[in-house]
């Protein structure tokens, strides 16, 4: 399966780099797997509401851009539906056998855009918690890796 992440912002801090390249290397036995980096747009530290959606406005039109119409899109929000590992992979497994490339979306620092939400066929959570975005990259390509891992009925450590 096709599998392109589109993520808003860059990895900075090597550590991040790094985790991102060893499973992307680690997808290769089971995905074409691609990691898509949008710019963030930048904005001041206290922004009033109408800021915050032009600027989130801005990062979903950038998305959109980069999704095309028979993809498969998966939006990562604090308000999606939180999997186990073992329920992700049969979600994963799904939409494989669906046959059409998959584009898993991580949004800025404020968030995602309504217009990228509404496009999404999916909202996918971690936890009730926020974490940084940088974070939720490496968190979900160990994720869907581990998802692999699980279909093939591979061994991974638990």
């Amino acid at each position: 399966m096709d599998i392109r992440m589109i993520a808003v912002g860059s990895l900075k801090e090597t550590y991040w780099r790094g985790a991102c390249a060893e499973y992307l290397k680690r997808l290769q036995a089971f995905a074409k797997v691609e990691v898509v980096e949008l710019a963030d747009e930048k904005a001041p530290e206290r922004l009033s509401e109408a800021q915050r959606q032009q600027v989130m406005r801005k990062e979903g039109e950038r998305i959109l851009s980069r999704i095309r119409e028979r993809e498969v899109v998966a939006a990562l929000c604090i308000d999606g539906r939180a999997y186990t590992s073992e329920a992700f992979a049969t979600w994963l497994g799904e939409v494989e056998q669906g046959g059409n490339p998959l584009v898993l979306v991580i949004g800025g620092s404020l968030g995602l855009h309504e217009c990228v939400l509404k496009r999404a066929q999916f909202r996918l959570s971690f936890s009730a918690m926020t974490f940084p975005h940088q974070l939720c990259r490496v968190i979900l390509l160990e994720q869907v890796y581990r998802g692999y891992r699980i279909l093939r009925n591979q061994p991974y450590h638990k």
